[in-house]
């Protein structure tokens, strides 16, 4: 398949500038996913790889040629859009078909082309079958079946999965994962919900206000956020950020006192630190445990059972911050009592004001 270089990619629709200086490198055989809120720009960068938007600045490079001003049919790519845009009237084999007709292919690889992505994509027996008869995920596997059939360089995906039911998305998101591995080809996809981003990327781009917050591996985002907007969209339910005071530094890192009188010391870097410094202490709700003493007092509002977990929101003990907790399913808490949450100083995170995280001293290890 084929690496995929932006170099210092900028867009601007007259003066409101969307992508700021993206420079990425993508390797070969590799799926990386744009993951990122609404209007942060993972799109329109998608369609810029695509051709189907000029840069206003910057380079594509595509397995060491520059495509930057090549038509998308040259650029040896192929996208998925989020709508299925099959044609209804003609039978699932020609909608895979059309591309290989268009470039007036001959019809014994055309035929053998259509076969193996039916194959891949298990529609062998639906392919005599109009996509009105078919159901959501499979109009899906056509349209990427159709996509599969011009053996481009690098696969696009512009979310697809997102008009797919929650049920239909989980089995989506287990066949795109196969289908990377099975075809061994670079695929970037775009979506908003960071579970499909956790489930499926070797590596994620985290877009912000059309800049780059973070590029990394899955597990490297959710241990090791570089800035709060990182920690906060990675992970469900969302990170605890609870307003602190510096009140020493030592080798051993930041001790801090949130407004509740809670105190933790943090094993972070120092640097850049001061005593009275205000910052905020970050704690994924599957970190914090039930303590019978010395714990963050969380007054419980609700709980929700699902199960094997119960996820309990509720606020600090002063009422001023918002506080969650994923606890086993079984936990005898009600809604209205006062808990007491253990927090182990290796699982916090320190962000300073300006909402870059301090780097932590003794971070638990990442999983490849």
């Amino acid at each position: 398949m084929a690496t995929l270089d932006l170099k210092s990619i900028s867009k601007s629709f007259g003066q409101a500038n969307v992508l700021h200086d993206i420079n990425l490198a993508i390797k070969d055989k590799e799926f990386v996913v744009f993951v990122g809120p609404s209007g942060c720009g993972k799109s329109t960068l998608l369609r810029i790889i695509a051709g189907l938007e000029e840069a206003t600045d910057g380079q594509i490079i595509i397995d060491g040629a520059d495509v930057s001003m090549a038509h998308p049919v040259d650029r040896g790519i192929s996208m998925v859009f989020q709508s299925y845009a099959l044609y209804p009237h003609l039978s699932v084999y020609e909608n895979i078909a059309f591309p290989l007709r268009v470039q007036k292919m001959p019809e014994p690889e055309l035929d053998d082309r259509v076969q193996r992505a039916g194959e891949i994509l298990q529609l062998t027996d639906k392919l005599s079958l109009k996509p009105g008869q078919l159901s959501g995920g499979q109009r899906q596997r056509v349209a990427i079946g159709r996509s599969i059939v011009r053996n481009p360089k690098v696969f696009l995906f512009d979310e697809p999965l997102s008009n797919l039911d929650a049920a239909l998305r989980g089995d989506m998101r287990v066949e795109l994962s196969q289908l990377h591995k099975s075809l061994d080809a670079t695929m970037v996809y775009v979506t908003h919900d960071q579970i499909e981003a956790m489930t499926m990327a070797d590596r994620i781009v985290v877009l912000n206000g059309g800049r780059v917050e973070q590029f990394g591996s899955p597990m490297e985002l959710y241990h090791h956020p570089q800035t709060k907007f990182v920690a906060g969209f990675i992970g469900q339910p969302n990170m605890n950020f609870i307003p602190a005071t510096v009140t020493s530094t030592s080798a051993a890192g930041l001790s801090l006192e949130t407004r509740d009188g809670f105190s933790i010391t943090v094993p972070v870097e120092t640097a850049g630190v001061s005593a009275g410094d205000a910052v905020e202490l970050g704690i994924r709700p599957e970190d914090l445990t039930v303590s019978d003493a010395d714990g963050m007092t969380q007054n419980v509002n609700v709980v929700e059972r699902l199960g094997g977990v119960s996820i309990v929101y509720g606020t600090t003990s002063d009422a001023e911050t918002r506080l969650c907790a994923s606890l086993d399913g079984n936990v005898d808490i009600r809604e209205g009592s006062q808990i007491s949450l253990g927090i182990s100083p290796r699982d916090c995170h320190v962000f300073r004001s300006d909402g870059q995280a301090l780097r932590r001293t003794d971070a638990p290890m990442v999983a490849s």
